[in-house]
């Protein structure tokens, strides 16, 4: 059993998302809502969603993401709903196949020659298809995927760090992360529902242009396990005096009185 399997395997915990939202909100001040991302064998399960949206035009998945995250939406999608084969290999809602993994679309677009384009499609992570048709994404505070797969937190630099901080405050693990260009849903979601690991990535033009992500925002997707973790440790840093926003010392100041509020020697 891989890590993936585990964790769905283990996903029956219960959340309280109350207390996790009002930790994010009141430690990182978010501004985008912090959403759920949850995959389904069948369409079926997926339309049983409480209040779930259908797409009735073509998307990017992206934008299927941006109207949970943007409008508050609860949205279902299969690879049907999906322009091209991208969105939906990323989730393992389609095979990848050899068509998808030539990529050809993207020569001359994004990559020079098709050994580029090729080499980028072989570098994504994506979810292993043949096991799930159907997606949905819905605001955490709804509920209403209960719990989801992954979670997706929007933030600026500043924020993210600090998230990042609040995750690494125990049991300290270096994080890395790649970055495979456009498709970059693939560095978040992607990596993060195959491996059901912290996955941060730097939105790409497509999740801009089409998912409404604003130019100073990252995404970071985590499975929701690690929340409850790294809201203990952002409160601990709060505590410590090392909160957002970040106050600005001056690039000219005598450092040691700044220093001398946050270590003792």
């Amino acid at each position: 059993m891989n890590k993936r399997e585990q964790d769905v395997t283990n996903n029956d915990q219960t959340y309280d998302w109350n207390q996790i939202l009002e930790g994010l909100n009141k430690y990182l001040r978010l501004r985008a809502t912090p959403i759920g991302m949850k995959l389904y064998e069948t369409v079926e399960e997926m339309e049983a969603v409480p209040k779930i949206r259908r797409p009735k035009d073509i998307h990017t998945a992206d934008q299927i993401v941006g109207q949970a995250c943007r409008l508050g939406w609860t949205v279902g999608a299969t690879a049907a709903d999906f322009v091209g084969p991208q969105c939906g290999a990323v989730m393992g809602l389609r095979p990848q196949d050899e068509e998808w993994q030539k990529g050809e679309r993207y020569v001359g677009v994004w990559w020079k020659t098709p050994e580029d384009a090729e080499k980028h499609q072989s570098e994504m992570d994506v979810v292993p298809a043949g096991k799930y048709t159907a997606m949905a994404v819905s605001p955490l505070a709804s509920g209403r995927l209960d719990p989801p797969d992954i979670c997706l937190i929007y933030a600026t630099p500043a924020q993210m760090i600090l998230f990042i901080n609040g995750l690494q405050w125990t049991g300290f693990k270096k994080l890395q992360w790649g970055c495979v260009g456009e498709s970059s849903c693939s560095d978040s979601w992607g990596r993060a529902l195959a491996t059901g690991e912290p996955s941060l990535s730097l939105p790409c033009f497509a999740e801009r242009r089409y998912g409404g992500v604003l130019e100073d925002e990252m995404l970071m997707a985590v499975p929701p396990s690690y929340l409850p973790k790294i809201i203990e440790g952002l409160a601990a840093l709060s505590a410590n005096g090392l909160r957002y926003p970040i106050p600005q010392y001056g690039i000219q100041n005598d450092v040691r009185a700044g220093l001398a509020a946050s270590y003792s020697k």
